[in-house]
């Protein structure tokens, strides 16, 4: 399975940051872009990985934190 990772500004922008990378790629990658000055400003407002069917697999949210999966909601990416 291959996932890709996605960034949203507060603009309505966004940016695919990783495509078709393996699960610890996405991750590290998601962590890097939740913890970015950017993200930590507001400018990034959600950083989300999707799997190749396009499923959500995990949401992040500034001044939310991870709000997906629901059994991860309220702990920061480590």
């Amino acid at each position: 399975m291959e996932f890709s990772v996605i960034q949203y500004f507060d603009n309505g922008a966004y940016e695919v940051v990783r495509r078709g990378v393996d699960a610890q790629e996405a991750v590290e990658a998601a962590h890097h872009y939740c913890g970015s000055v950017g993200a930590r400003l507001g400018y990034v407002t959600t950083v989300i990985i999707v799997d190749d069917d396009d499923f959500r697999v995990f949401q992040w949210e500034h001044g939310k934190g991870v709000v997906f999966p629901p059994e991860a909601a309220g702990r920061e990416p480590r």
